[in-house]
């Protein structure tokens, strides 16, 4: 994605989370405004934790609570989803503008690849129409190892 879509991308969805924050009497922060464009920077699927102490290395002046109930935000609005891939921790992605995807997760490493196959979406609607049915959303997550590319299983 070239610079100029993203930051297209990013002054969208700064839009959609300003409207979402005044429709529900919440205070339009610039740490919350920074956390979204910090997430929108990213490619990758992370922890609140992680994005915490990114931000805190970045220099950001952000409270771990704020980095946490601005993800609670975002999620709500549809900017961001929450993931729990199987453990304790939930992994967050971007989703404003991403085409729908799954989810190969390695559980040696962690690793999360994601993937799309369009026959997902004809399964999706073949079974909505045949058991009248209307699906909203999926959610497919494979586990297993990631074989040669899993860094743990190297180090065995």
């Amino acid at each position: 994605m070239s610079v100029r879509n993203e930051d297209a991308i990013i002054d969208e969805v700064k839009k959609l989370f300003a409207n979402h924050l005044e429709q529900n009497a919440f205070r339009k922060t610039p740490e919350r405004f920074a956390i979204l464009e910090e997430i929108y920077r990213r490619s990758d699927h992370f922890d609140a934790e992680a994005l915490y102490i990114h931000m805190k290395n970045q220099s950001y002046r952000v409270s771990r609570a704020t980095v946490y109930n601005t993800l609670d935000l975002l999620v709500n609005c549809d900017l961001v989803k929450r993931h729990q891939f199987g453990k304790n921790l939930a992994l967050y992605e971007k989703s404003y503008g991403y085409k729908q995807h799954d989810h190969l997760i390695c559980e040696n490493c962690g690793r999360v690849f994601e993937f799309c196959d369009p026959r997902i979406q004809q399964i999706k609607d073949m079974m909505g129409e045949l058991l009248k049915f209307k699906v909203t959303y999926h959610s497919l997550n494979l586990f297993g190892e990631c074989n040669g590319a899993c860094e743990k299983t190297a180090q065995k």
